[in-house]
């Protein structure tokens, strides 16, 4: 079951949500998800669950996440800013591509 979405406001909220959900869906302990934590190498997902994770947060709080988003994403904050302003909760990431930024303002409306 996925964490409740009725409190994230903001993109630091997005994190904390992002956080639990790894945390139980995974078994990750908390101390280590930490903002600057690499997905993959530091905290060990892999692909597969880095892509769960993506859509477990694109269908809670109803965003879509283009298909290069692996390719954009490295790191545990990335993926909070990213998934925030997505949802219109944050200012577009500046470690962005402008390509990848241009799929996601098509594919999300509150993007802007």
């Amino acid at each position: 079951m996925l964490p409740p979405t009725d409190d994230v406001k903001n993109w630091m909220h997005m994190f904390r949500w992002i956080v639990k959900l790894i945390r139980d869906e995974f078994g990750i302990e908390e101390q280590r998800l930490v903002r600057g934590a690499v997905l993959e190498t530091e905290l060990g997902l892999g692909i597969e669950q880095v892509e769960e994770v993506l859509g477990s947060t694109a269908q809670a709080f109803g965003i879509r996440f283009p298909p290069a988003t692996l390719n954009e994403v490295l790191k545990l904050d990335e993926l909070c800013m990213l998934a925030a302003w997505l949802k219109g909760l944050y200012k577009q990431p500046d470690f962005l591509s402008a390509g990848f930024a241009g799929d996601c303002r098509t594919t999300n409306p509150a993007a802007q």
